[in-house]
Protein backbone atom coordinates (compact mmCIF):
# COMPACT_ATOMS: atom_id res chain seq x y z
CA UNK A 1 0.00 0.00 0.00
CA UNK A 2 2.70 2.29 0.47
CA UNK A 3 3.59 2.12 -3.02
CA UNK A 4 0.68 2.37 -3.84
CA UNK A 5 0.56 5.40 -1.97
CA UNK A 6 3.63 6.94 -3.28
CA UNK A 7 2.85 6.83 -6.94
CA UNK A 8 -0.62 8.16 -6.44
CA UNK A 9 1.02 11.32 -4.71
CA UNK A 10 3.58 11.91 -7.78
CA UNK A 11 0.57 10.98 -10.26
CA UNK A 12 -1.16 14.06 -8.88
CA UNK A 13 2.07 15.77 -9.02
CA UNK A 14 2.60 15.09 -12.65
CA UNK A 15 -0.79 15.70 -13.39
CA UNK A 16 -0.93 19.27 -12.01
CA UNK A 17 2.07 19.75 -14.12
CA UNK A 18 1.00 18.14 -17.19
CA UNK A 19 -2.17 20.26 -16.99
CA UNK A 20 -0.50 23.26 -16.37
CA UNK A 21 1.69 22.31 -19.92
CA UNK A 22 -1.52 20.68 -21.75
CA UNK A 23 -3.33 24.51 -20.77
CA UNK A 24 -0.45 26.41 -21.75
CA UNK A 25 0.67 24.36 -25.42
CA UNK A 26 -3.12 23.70 -26.48
CA UNK A 27 -6.29 25.36 -24.41
CA UNK A 28 -4.54 28.81 -24.51
CA UNK A 29 -3.17 28.74 -28.10
CA UNK A 30 -0.26 26.62 -29.21
CA UNK A 31 -2.34 24.60 -31.21
CA UNK A 32 -1.17 23.37 -34.58
CA UNK A 33 -2.57 25.44 -36.96
CA UNK A 34 -2.68 24.57 -40.79
CA UNK A 35 -0.78 26.95 -42.76
CA UNK A 36 -0.94 26.62 -46.73
CA UNK A 37 1.37 26.79 -49.09
CA UNK A 38 1.73 29.71 -51.94
CA UNK A 39 0.11 27.27 -54.34
CA UNK A 40 -3.15 27.11 -51.89
CA UNK A 41 -3.57 30.71 -51.24
CA UNK A 42 -3.34 31.46 -54.63
CA UNK A 43 -6.61 28.51 -55.04
CA UNK A 44 -8.25 30.26 -51.30
CA UNK A 45 -6.94 33.49 -50.49
CA UNK A 46 -7.89 34.05 -46.93
CA UNK A 47 -10.54 36.36 -48.27
CA UNK A 48 -12.30 33.79 -49.25
CA UNK A 49 -13.44 33.20 -45.68
CA UNK A 50 -16.24 36.22 -46.92
CA UNK A 51 -17.17 35.17 -49.98
CA UNK A 52 -14.77 37.58 -51.73
CA UNK A 53 -12.12 37.38 -54.03
CA UNK A 54 -8.91 39.82 -53.91
CA UNK A 55 -8.81 42.52 -56.59
CA UNK A 56 -12.57 42.51 -57.17
CA UNK A 57 -13.61 43.73 -54.27
CA UNK A 58 -12.38 45.12 -51.60
CA UNK A 59 -12.86 42.97 -48.10
CA UNK A 60 -11.58 44.61 -46.25
CA UNK A 61 -14.82 46.81 -45.85
CA UNK A 62 -17.04 44.36 -44.02
CA UNK A 63 -20.56 43.10 -46.22
CA UNK A 64 -23.73 45.31 -44.99
CA UNK A 65 -26.02 42.98 -43.13
CA UNK A 66 -29.55 43.85 -44.76
CA UNK A 67 -31.44 44.44 -48.13
CA UNK A 68 -31.11 45.56 -51.12
CA UNK A 69 -26.84 46.27 -50.62
CA UNK A 70 -26.21 42.54 -49.96
CA UNK A 71 -22.79 42.63 -51.92
CA UNK A 72 -19.53 43.35 -50.43
CA UNK A 73 -19.35 47.03 -50.33
CA UNK A 74 -15.69 48.66 -51.72
CA UNK A 75 -15.87 47.76 -55.12
CA UNK A 76 -16.59 51.95 -56.03
CA UNK A 77 -13.95 53.52 -53.35
CA UNK A 78 -11.33 50.98 -55.52
CA UNK A 79 -12.57 52.71 -58.62
CA UNK A 80 -11.92 56.06 -57.35
CA UNK A 81 -8.55 57.57 -58.23
CA UNK A 82 -6.56 57.58 -54.24
CA UNK A 83 -6.19 60.73 -52.70
CA UNK A 84 -2.26 61.23 -50.95
CA UNK A 85 -3.01 60.02 -47.62
CA UNK A 86 -1.17 61.17 -44.28
CA UNK A 87 -0.08 59.69 -41.36
CA UNK A 88 0.57 61.45 -37.87
CA UNK A 89 1.09 60.76 -34.65
CA UNK A 90 -0.65 62.20 -31.41
CA UNK A 91 0.97 62.00 -28.38
CA UNK A 92 -0.29 61.81 -24.26
CA UNK A 93 1.68 61.14 -21.11
CA UNK A 94 1.42 57.45 -21.84
CA UNK A 95 0.18 57.02 -25.85
CA UNK A 96 1.93 57.43 -28.93
CA UNK A 97 -1.10 56.66 -31.57
CA UNK A 98 -0.69 56.99 -35.33
CA UNK A 99 -3.29 57.43 -37.41
CA UNK A 100 -4.02 57.73 -41.22
CA UNK A 101 -6.13 59.95 -43.20
CA UNK A 102 -7.38 57.31 -45.34
CA UNK A 103 -10.65 56.55 -43.44
CA UNK A 104 -9.46 58.34 -40.22
CA UNK A 105 -7.88 54.86 -38.65
CA UNK A 106 -6.08 54.13 -36.07
CA UNK A 107 -2.41 52.01 -37.55
CA UNK A 108 0.00 52.20 -34.83
CA UNK A 109 -0.60 52.48 -30.50
CA UNK A 110 3.08 52.47 -28.92
CA UNK A 111 3.27 52.08 -24.73
CA UNK A 112 5.41 55.22 -23.49
CA UNK A 113 5.58 53.68 -20.61
CA UNK A 114 6.14 49.81 -21.31
CA UNK A 115 9.24 48.48 -22.19
CA UNK A 116 9.52 46.13 -25.48
CA UNK A 117 10.58 42.67 -24.22
CA UNK A 118 13.01 42.39 -27.10
CA UNK A 119 14.63 45.39 -26.70
CA UNK A 120 14.32 47.34 -23.38
CA UNK A 121 15.40 50.23 -25.31
CA UNK A 122 12.48 50.84 -27.36
CA UNK A 123 8.82 50.95 -26.10
CA UNK A 124 6.17 48.00 -26.48
CA UNK A 125 4.30 48.27 -29.73
CA UNK A 126 0.71 46.69 -30.23
CA UNK A 127 -1.05 48.31 -33.26
CA UNK A 128 0.83 48.38 -36.09
CA UNK A 129 1.32 48.67 -39.56
CA UNK A 130 4.24 47.55 -41.29
CA UNK A 131 5.85 44.66 -43.26
CA UNK A 132 6.25 42.53 -39.96
CA UNK A 133 3.44 43.01 -38.25
CA UNK A 134 -0.36 43.79 -39.37
CA UNK A 135 -2.75 45.14 -36.32
CA UNK A 136 -5.44 47.57 -37.07
CA UNK A 137 -8.38 49.14 -35.32
CA UNK A 138 -11.10 50.67 -38.34
CA UNK A 139 -14.51 51.92 -38.60
CA UNK A 140 -17.13 52.92 -41.30
CA UNK A 141 -20.22 53.17 -42.97
CA UNK A 142 -21.88 50.48 -44.80
CA UNK A 143 -25.40 50.15 -46.37
CA UNK A 144 -25.69 51.72 -49.43
CA UNK A 145 -27.73 51.07 -52.46
CA UNK A 146 -24.90 50.74 -54.44
CA UNK A 147 -21.29 49.30 -53.20
CA UNK A 148 -19.10 51.42 -51.08
CA UNK A 149 -21.07 54.13 -51.49
CA UNK A 150 -20.82 55.93 -48.15
CA UNK A 151 -17.55 56.48 -45.95
CA UNK A 152 -15.14 53.49 -45.15
CA UNK A 153 -12.28 53.38 -43.40
CA UNK A 154 -10.58 53.33 -47.42
CA UNK A 155 -12.04 56.72 -47.76
CA UNK A 156 -10.07 59.90 -47.92
CA UNK A 157 -10.77 62.14 -44.82
CA UNK A 158 -9.34 65.79 -43.68
CA UNK A 159 -8.38 65.86 -40.22
CA UNK A 160 -8.30 68.54 -38.00
CA UNK A 161 -7.12 68.79 -33.86
CA UNK A 162 -4.02 68.90 -31.35
CA UNK A 163 -1.60 66.46 -32.01
CA UNK A 164 0.21 66.48 -28.20
CA UNK A 165 -1.58 66.75 -24.84
CA UNK A 166 0.32 69.38 -23.27
CA UNK A 167 0.74 69.97 -19.47
CA UNK A 168 -2.12 71.16 -17.79
CA UNK A 169 -4.45 69.94 -20.48
CA UNK A 170 -6.88 66.78 -19.12
CA UNK A 171 -7.86 65.51 -22.55
CA UNK A 172 -6.93 66.02 -26.43
CA UNK A 173 -9.23 65.84 -29.56
CA UNK A 174 -8.80 64.62 -33.22
CA UNK A 175 -11.74 65.16 -35.72
CA UNK A 176 -11.17 63.56 -39.16
CA UNK A 177 -14.07 64.96 -41.83
CA UNK A 178 -15.08 63.03 -45.06
CA UNK A 179 -16.82 64.70 -47.95
CA UNK A 180 -20.36 63.75 -49.02
CA UNK A 181 -19.78 59.99 -50.15
CA UNK A 182 -23.36 58.70 -50.76
CA UNK A 183 -24.94 61.27 -49.24
CA UNK A 184 -23.62 61.24 -46.06
CA UNK A 185 -21.03 63.37 -44.33
CA UNK A 186 -19.48 61.36 -41.52
CA UNK A 187 -17.32 63.26 -38.87
CA UNK A 188 -15.67 60.75 -36.90
CA UNK A 189 -14.14 62.20 -33.41
CA UNK A 190 -11.66 60.44 -30.98
CA UNK A 191 -11.10 62.19 -27.44
CA UNK A 192 -8.02 61.02 -25.57
CA UNK A 193 -8.04 61.60 -21.70
CA UNK A 194 -4.58 62.16 -19.83
CA UNK A 195 -3.38 58.35 -18.49
CA UNK A 196 -6.03 56.26 -19.88
CA UNK A 197 -5.42 53.49 -22.42
CA UNK A 198 -9.23 53.87 -23.98
CA UNK A 199 -10.58 56.82 -26.03
CA UNK A 200 -14.37 57.71 -27.29
CA UNK A 201 -14.90 57.17 -30.19
CA UNK A 202 -17.77 59.33 -31.87
CA UNK A 203 -19.11 59.13 -35.01
CA UNK A 204 -21.68 61.89 -36.58
CA UNK A 205 -23.36 60.43 -40.05
CA UNK A 206 -25.37 63.78 -41.11
CA UNK A 207 -27.69 63.34 -44.12
CA UNK A 208 -26.70 65.67 -46.91
CA UNK A 209 -29.18 64.20 -49.86
CA UNK A 210 -32.86 64.90 -50.42
CA UNK A 211 -34.10 61.44 -49.57
CA UNK A 212 -34.12 59.64 -45.47
CA UNK A 213 -31.26 57.28 -45.64
CA UNK A 214 -30.51 54.11 -43.58
CA UNK A 215 -27.26 53.14 -42.74
CA UNK A 216 -25.11 51.02 -40.25
CA UNK A 217 -21.64 51.78 -38.32
CA UNK A 218 -19.35 49.13 -38.65
CA UNK A 219 -16.31 48.64 -35.83
CA UNK A 220 -13.65 46.18 -36.76
CA UNK A 221 -10.12 44.88 -35.60
CA UNK A 222 -7.66 43.01 -38.12
CA UNK A 223 -5.02 40.98 -37.31
CA UNK A 224 -2.43 38.64 -38.66
CA UNK A 225 -2.02 35.50 -37.42
CA UNK A 226 1.35 35.63 -36.08
CA UNK A 227 2.43 34.89 -32.41
CA UNK A 228 3.74 38.05 -30.48
CA UNK A 229 7.64 38.53 -31.30
CA UNK A 230 9.54 36.82 -28.26
CA UNK A 231 6.78 34.63 -26.83
CA UNK A 232 8.30 32.09 -24.92
CA UNK A 233 8.32 28.16 -26.19
CA UNK A 234 8.57 26.47 -23.10
CA UNK A 235 4.50 28.42 -22.17
CA UNK A 236 1.95 30.02 -24.25
CA UNK A 237 -0.83 32.31 -23.43
CA UNK A 238 -3.80 32.88 -25.90
CA UNK A 239 -3.52 35.56 -28.56
CA UNK A 240 -6.75 36.00 -31.59
CA UNK A 241 -9.92 37.19 -31.35
CA UNK A 242 -12.47 37.17 -28.29
CA UNK A 243 -16.27 38.55 -27.87
CA UNK A 244 -18.04 38.51 -25.07
CA UNK A 245 -22.38 38.98 -24.51
CA UNK A 246 -24.33 38.49 -21.78
CA UNK A 247 -25.53 35.75 -23.49
CA UNK A 248 -22.99 33.37 -23.71
CA UNK A 249 -20.43 35.35 -21.87
CA UNK A 250 -16.16 35.89 -22.66
CA UNK A 251 -15.66 32.99 -25.93
CA UNK A 252 -12.12 33.15 -27.19
CA UNK A 253 -11.97 32.07 -30.97
CA UNK A 254 -8.44 30.52 -32.22
CA UNK A 255 -7.53 31.60 -35.75
CA UNK A 256 -7.19 28.21 -36.93
CA UNK A 257 -11.09 27.81 -36.04
CA UNK A 258 -11.73 31.05 -38.55
CA UNK A 259 -9.86 29.63 -41.15
CA UNK A 260 -11.70 26.45 -40.84
CA UNK A 261 -14.51 28.03 -40.84
CA UNK A 262 -15.64 26.46 -37.67
CA UNK A 263 -16.81 30.07 -35.31
CA UNK A 264 -19.88 29.45 -32.70
CA UNK A 265 -19.80 32.60 -30.81
CA UNK A 266 -23.10 35.42 -30.07
CA UNK A 267 -23.61 37.15 -33.26
CA UNK A 268 -26.73 38.77 -32.38
CA UNK A 269 -26.35 40.90 -29.14
CA UNK A 270 -27.50 44.37 -27.79
CA UNK A 271 -24.18 44.75 -25.82
CA UNK A 272 -20.73 43.46 -25.02
CA UNK A 273 -17.71 43.84 -26.70
CA UNK A 274 -15.39 42.38 -29.51
CA UNK A 275 -11.91 42.06 -28.63
CA UNK A 276 -8.39 41.11 -29.63
CA UNK A 277 -6.10 39.95 -27.19
CA UNK A 278 -2.39 38.63 -26.52
CA UNK A 279 0.05 38.11 -23.57
CA UNK A 280 -0.69 41.37 -21.22
CA UNK A 281 -1.83 43.38 -23.69
CA UNK A 282 -5.77 43.29 -25.91
CA UNK A 283 -7.52 45.36 -27.76
CA UNK A 284 -10.90 45.91 -27.99
CA UNK A 285 -14.18 47.62 -29.75
CA UNK A 286 -17.28 48.86 -27.09
CA UNK A 287 -20.40 49.74 -28.27
CA UNK A 288 -23.38 51.34 -25.51
CA UNK A 289 -25.54 49.16 -24.20
CA UNK A 290 -28.57 48.81 -25.30
CA UNK A 291 -27.99 49.28 -29.15
CA UNK A 292 -27.98 46.25 -31.31
CA UNK A 293 -25.16 45.00 -33.24
CA UNK A 294 -24.26 41.84 -35.66
CA UNK A 295 -21.29 40.45 -34.85
CA UNK A 296 -18.39 38.64 -37.02
CA UNK A 297 -15.51 37.15 -37.38
CA UNK A 298 -13.80 36.05 -40.45
CA UNK A 299 -10.77 36.26 -42.73
CA UNK A 300 -9.61 39.19 -44.92
CA UNK A 301 -7.26 39.63 -47.84
CA UNK A 302 -5.87 43.21 -47.50
CA UNK A 303 -2.81 42.78 -49.92
CA UNK A 304 -0.21 41.88 -46.94
CA UNK A 305 2.58 40.00 -47.92
CA UNK A 306 2.49 38.67 -44.61
CA UNK A 307 2.29 34.53 -44.25
CA UNK A 308 -0.50 34.49 -42.46
CA UNK A 309 -3.00 37.48 -43.00
CA UNK A 310 -5.34 38.76 -42.00
CA UNK A 311 -8.37 37.79 -39.50
CA UNK A 312 -11.04 40.00 -38.81
CA UNK A 313 -13.57 41.04 -35.57
CA UNK A 314 -16.19 43.41 -36.23
CA UNK A 315 -19.54 44.56 -34.83
CA UNK A 316 -22.25 46.06 -37.61
CA UNK A 317 -24.43 48.58 -35.68
CA UNK A 318 -27.68 49.54 -37.54
CA UNK A 319 -28.29 53.31 -37.14
CA UNK A 320 -31.82 54.63 -37.54
CA UNK A 321 -32.86 56.69 -40.90
CA UNK A 322 -31.59 59.81 -40.89
CA UNK A 323 -33.99 62.72 -42.24
CA UNK A 324 -32.67 64.76 -45.24
CA UNK A 325 -30.18 67.28 -43.70
CA UNK A 326 -30.33 65.57 -40.10
CA UNK A 327 -27.66 64.01 -38.25
CA UNK A 328 -27.21 60.94 -36.06
CA UNK A 329 -24.52 60.29 -33.94
CA UNK A 330 -23.37 56.65 -32.37
CA UNK A 331 -20.56 56.99 -29.54
CA UNK A 332 -18.35 54.19 -29.06
CA UNK A 333 -15.06 53.46 -26.90
CA UNK A 334 -11.70 52.10 -28.12
CA UNK A 335 -9.40 50.36 -25.89
CA UNK A 336 -5.81 49.16 -26.63
CA UNK A 337 -3.92 48.84 -23.37
CA UNK A 338 -2.35 46.71 -20.81
CA UNK A 339 -4.77 44.02 -19.00
CA UNK A 340 -4.66 46.13 -15.91
CA UNK A 341 -7.57 43.90 -13.86
CA UNK A 342 -9.12 47.48 -12.08
CA UNK A 343 -8.92 49.57 -15.18
CA UNK A 344 -10.50 47.06 -17.75
CA UNK A 345 -13.38 46.13 -14.79
CA UNK A 346 -13.75 50.19 -14.70
CA UNK A 347 -14.64 50.41 -18.88
CA UNK A 348 -17.25 47.93 -19.20
CA UNK A 349 -18.73 44.49 -18.05
CA UNK A 350 -16.47 41.72 -18.57
CA UNK A 351 -13.49 43.55 -20.33
CA UNK A 352 -11.64 42.53 -17.16
CA UNK A 353 -12.16 38.67 -18.92
CA UNK A 354 -9.52 39.31 -21.83
CA UNK A 355 -6.97 38.96 -18.96
CA UNK A 356 -7.25 35.24 -19.31
CA UNK A 357 -7.06 32.68 -16.07
CA UNK A 358 -8.35 29.60 -18.10
CA UNK A 359 -10.48 27.53 -16.38
CA UNK A 360 -9.74 28.51 -12.83
CA UNK A 361 -10.69 32.13 -13.07
CA UNK A 362 -13.30 31.70 -10.25
CA UNK A 363 -9.82 30.87 -7.88
CA UNK A 364 -7.45 33.29 -10.01
CA UNK A 365 -9.38 36.57 -9.40
CA UNK A 366 -9.52 36.25 -5.63
CA UNK A 367 -5.66 35.50 -5.17
CA UNK A 368 -5.02 38.42 -7.36
CA UNK A 369 -7.05 40.79 -5.36
CA UNK A 370 -5.03 39.31 -2.16
CA UNK A 371 -1.79 39.83 -4.45
CA UNK A 372 -3.10 43.38 -5.65
CA UNK A 373 -3.83 44.33 -1.65
CA UNK A 374 -0.40 43.27 -0.74
CA UNK A 375 1.47 45.31 -3.42
CA UNK A 376 -0.37 48.25 -1.73
CA UNK A 377 1.02 47.69 0.84
CA UNK A 378 4.72 46.12 0.86
CA UNK A 379 5.00 48.18 -3.13
CA UNK A 380 6.93 45.35 -4.37
CA UNK A 381 5.93 42.65 -6.63
CA UNK A 382 8.65 40.26 -5.83
CA UNK A 383 7.99 40.60 -1.65
CA UNK A 384 3.74 40.51 -2.38
CA UNK A 385 4.36 37.16 -4.04
CA UNK A 386 6.26 35.86 -1.18
CA UNK A 387 3.96 37.32 1.03
CA UNK A 388 0.97 35.83 -0.58
CA UNK A 389 2.25 32.09 -0.67
CA UNK A 390 3.04 32.59 3.16
CA UNK A 391 -0.73 33.58 3.39
CA UNK A 392 -1.85 30.56 1.89
CA UNK A 393 0.35 28.36 3.36
CA UNK A 394 -1.32 29.75 6.54
CA UNK A 395 -4.83 28.95 5.54
CA UNK A 396 -3.97 25.36 4.54
CA UNK A 397 -2.27 25.03 7.19
CA UNK A 398 -4.04 22.35 8.62
CA UNK A 399 -4.38 20.32 5.86
CA UNK A 400 -0.62 19.91 5.30
CA UNK A 401 -0.11 19.07 9.01
CA UNK A 402 -2.75 15.88 8.43
CA UNK A 403 -0.45 15.32 5.40
CA UNK A 404 2.38 15.70 6.72
CA UNK A 405 1.84 14.16 10.10
CA UNK A 406 0.85 10.95 7.62
CA UNK A 407 3.96 10.79 6.03
CA UNK A 408 5.47 11.29 9.28
CA UNK A 409 3.54 8.12 10.90
CA UNK A 410 4.55 6.33 7.03
CA UNK A 411 7.88 7.18 7.56
CA UNK A 412 8.30 5.34 10.97
CA UNK A 413 6.58 2.22 9.94
CA UNK A 414 8.68 1.90 6.81
CA UNK A 415 11.46 -0.30 8.37
CA UNK A 416 8.59 -3.05 9.20
CA UNK A 417 7.19 -2.83 6.30
CA UNK A 418 10.71 -3.04 3.89
CA UNK A 419 11.63 -6.32 6.33
CA UNK A 420 8.09 -8.01 5.20
CA UNK A 421 8.55 -7.09 1.63
CA UNK A 422 11.70 -9.02 1.70
CA UNK A 423 10.74 -11.92 3.77
CA UNK A 424 7.54 -12.37 1.68
CA UNK A 425 8.92 -11.20 -1.29
CA UNK A 426 7.58 -15.03 -2.87
CA UNK A 427 4.46 -14.91 -1.60
CA UNK A 428 2.22 -11.60 -2.97
CA UNK A 429 -0.71 -12.26 -1.53
CA UNK A 430 0.62 -12.74 2.12
CA UNK A 431 3.13 -10.06 2.00
CA UNK A 432 -0.75 -7.83 1.11
CA UNK A 433 -2.49 -9.45 4.03
CA UNK A 434 0.83 -8.56 6.54
CA UNK A 435 1.12 -4.59 5.61
CA UNK A 436 -2.83 -4.38 5.95
CA UNK A 437 -2.16 -6.03 9.45
CA UNK A 438 0.97 -3.62 10.00
CA UNK A 439 -0.94 -0.73 8.91
CA UNK A 440 -4.08 -1.56 11.29
CA UNK A 441 -1.48 -2.09 14.07
CA UNK A 442 0.10 1.35 14.03
CA UNK A 443 -3.25 3.35 13.16
CA UNK A 444 -1.50 4.05 9.67
CA UNK A 445 -3.89 4.93 6.49
CA UNK A 446 -1.71 4.82 3.60
CA UNK A 447 -3.99 7.41 1.67
CA UNK A 448 -4.02 9.73 4.47
CA UNK A 449 -1.56 12.05 3.04
CA UNK A 450 -3.33 12.34 -0.18
CA UNK A 451 -6.17 13.72 0.21
CA UNK A 452 -4.95 17.12 1.81
CA UNK A 453 -2.45 17.59 -1.27
CA UNK A 454 -5.13 17.06 -3.61
CA UNK A 455 -7.72 20.03 -2.09
CA UNK A 456 -4.54 22.53 -2.62
CA UNK A 457 -3.63 21.78 -5.90
CA UNK A 458 -6.44 24.17 -7.78
CA UNK A 459 -5.74 26.89 -5.54
CA UNK A 460 -1.92 26.62 -6.72
CA UNK A 461 -2.41 26.06 -10.21
CA UNK A 462 -4.68 29.15 -10.26
CA UNK A 463 -2.22 31.26 -8.72
CA UNK A 464 0.41 29.96 -11.22
CA UNK A 465 -2.21 31.35 -13.95
CA UNK A 466 -2.30 34.46 -11.66
CA UNK A 467 1.30 35.25 -12.03
CA UNK A 468 1.84 34.26 -15.39
CA UNK A 469 -1.27 36.42 -16.60
CA UNK A 470 -0.55 39.44 -14.68
CA UNK A 471 0.99 42.63 -16.53
CA UNK A 472 1.97 44.22 -13.59
CA UNK A 473 4.82 41.54 -13.45
CA UNK A 474 6.35 42.83 -16.27
CA UNK A 475 9.68 45.22 -16.17
CA UNK A 476 8.47 44.78 -12.39
CA UNK A 477 11.90 44.31 -10.13
CA UNK A 478 12.38 42.79 -7.19
CA UNK A 479 16.07 42.60 -5.72
CA UNK A 480 19.89 42.63 -6.26
CA UNK A 481 19.90 41.00 -10.08
CA UNK A 482 16.04 40.30 -10.62
CA UNK A 483 14.94 43.21 -12.71
CA UNK A 484 12.07 41.96 -14.74
CA UNK A 485 9.71 39.07 -12.81
CA UNK A 486 7.86 38.35 -16.20
CA UNK A 487 11.08 37.21 -17.66
CA UNK A 488 13.64 34.04 -17.00
CA UNK A 489 16.52 34.69 -14.17
CA UNK A 490 19.04 35.88 -16.51
CA UNK A 491 21.92 34.40 -14.17
CA UNK A 492 19.82 30.86 -13.60
CA UNK A 493 19.86 31.21 -9.89
CA UNK A 494 16.53 30.98 -8.83
CA UNK A 495 16.00 28.03 -11.18
CA UNK A 496 18.97 26.00 -9.22
CA UNK A 497 17.37 27.34 -5.87
CA UNK A 498 13.97 25.75 -6.76
CA UNK A 499 16.04 22.69 -8.28
CA UNK A 500 17.75 22.25 -4.48
CA UNK A 501 14.41 22.74 -2.84
CA UNK A 502 13.12 20.64 -4.84
CA UNK A 503 15.14 17.93 -3.90
CA UNK A 504 15.42 18.41 -0.27
CA UNK A 505 11.65 18.24 -0.06
CA UNK A 506 11.82 14.93 -1.59
CA UNK A 507 14.99 13.61 0.77
CA UNK A 508 12.62 14.32 3.72
CA UNK A 509 9.86 11.81 2.24
CA UNK A 510 10.05 8.45 3.13
CA UNK A 511 11.26 6.40 0.48
CA UNK A 512 8.82 3.83 -1.36
CA UNK A 513 10.49 0.28 -0.70
CA UNK A 514 10.10 -0.36 -4.23
CA UNK A 515 13.66 0.30 -5.59
CA UNK A 516 12.02 1.45 -9.18
CA UNK A 517 9.41 3.87 -7.39
CA UNK A 518 11.86 4.95 -5.05
CA UNK A 519 13.93 5.89 -8.74
CA UNK A 520 11.33 7.51 -10.18
CA UNK A 521 10.69 9.69 -6.46
CA UNK A 522 13.69 11.64 -7.36
CA UNK A 523 13.52 11.72 -11.46
CA UNK A 524 10.10 13.10 -11.91
CA UNK A 525 10.70 16.56 -9.68
CA UNK A 526 13.92 17.26 -11.60
CA UNK A 527 12.81 16.69 -14.73
CA UNK A 528 10.43 19.15 -14.25
CA UNK A 529 12.44 21.40 -12.33
CA UNK A 530 14.44 21.84 -16.01
CA UNK A 531 11.27 23.43 -17.11
CA UNK A 532 11.96 26.38 -14.51
CA UNK A 533 15.00 27.57 -16.23
CA UNK A 534 12.80 29.24 -18.98
CA UNK A 535 10.08 30.01 -16.47
CA UNK A 536 9.16 33.82 -15.56
CA UNK A 537 11.36 34.59 -12.52
CA UNK A 538 7.80 35.59 -10.62
CA UNK A 539 6.63 31.90 -11.25
CA UNK A 540 9.96 30.29 -9.99
CA UNK A 541 10.00 32.67 -7.02
CA UNK A 542 6.14 31.78 -6.16
CA UNK A 543 7.65 27.72 -6.17
CA UNK A 544 11.13 28.72 -4.23
CA UNK A 545 8.68 29.90 -1.37
CA UNK A 546 6.24 27.13 -1.70
CA UNK A 547 9.05 24.49 -1.40
CA UNK A 548 11.16 26.00 2.08
CA UNK A 549 7.84 26.62 4.04
CA UNK A 550 6.80 23.08 3.19
CA UNK A 551 10.14 21.65 4.00
CA UNK A 552 10.01 23.77 7.49
CA UNK A 553 6.14 22.29 8.44
CA UNK A 554 7.37 18.98 7.41
CA UNK A 555 10.77 18.97 9.45
CA UNK A 556 8.73 20.60 12.34
CA UNK A 557 5.72 18.24 12.19
CA UNK A 558 8.28 15.11 11.91
CA UNK A 559 9.86 16.08 14.93
CA UNK A 560 7.31 16.47 17.06
CA UNK A 561 6.19 13.40 15.55
CA UNK A 562 9.66 11.53 17.10
CA UNK A 563 10.37 11.34 13.66
CA UNK A 564 13.51 12.90 13.39
CA UNK A 565 13.93 13.94 9.65
CA UNK A 566 16.54 11.77 7.55
CA UNK A 567 17.29 12.35 4.07
CA UNK A 568 16.53 9.37 2.16
CA UNK A 569 19.43 10.05 -0.73
CA UNK A 570 18.54 8.10 -4.19
CA UNK A 571 20.57 4.63 -4.86
CA UNK A 572 20.49 4.31 -8.85
CA UNK A 573 23.09 1.39 -8.74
Amino acid sequence: MNDIRRTILWVIFGFSMVLLWDQWQVYNGRKATFMPSASQNAAMPVGAATGTVPGAVDSSVPATVVKPASAPVGASVLATPAAPKERFEVTTDVLKLTFDTEGGSLVRSEFLKYADMADRTKNFVLLDDSKDRIYLAQTGVIGGVTAGSFPTHKTPMTVSGERTLKEGENELVIRFTSADVGGIKLIKTYTIRRGAYDMAVKHELTNVSAAPIAAQLYLQLVRDGNKPVGESSFYSTFTGPAVYTDAKKYQKVEFSDIKKKNVDVENQSANGYVAMVQHYFASAWILPEGMQRTISLDGVDIGATLADCCYRVSMIAPVEAIAPGASKTVEAKFFAGPQEEKMLESLTPGLELVKDYGWLTILAKPLYWLLDKLHGLIQNWGWSIVALVVLLKIAFYWLNAKAYASMAKMKAVNPKITEMRERLKDNPQQMQQEMMRIYREEKVNPMGGCFPIMIQIPVFIALYWVLLSSVEMRNAPWILWIHDLSSPDPFYILPLVMTLTTMLQTALNPAPPDPLQAKMMWFMPLAFSVMFFFFPAGLVLYWITNNILSIAQQWIINTRMGVPPQFNLPKFS
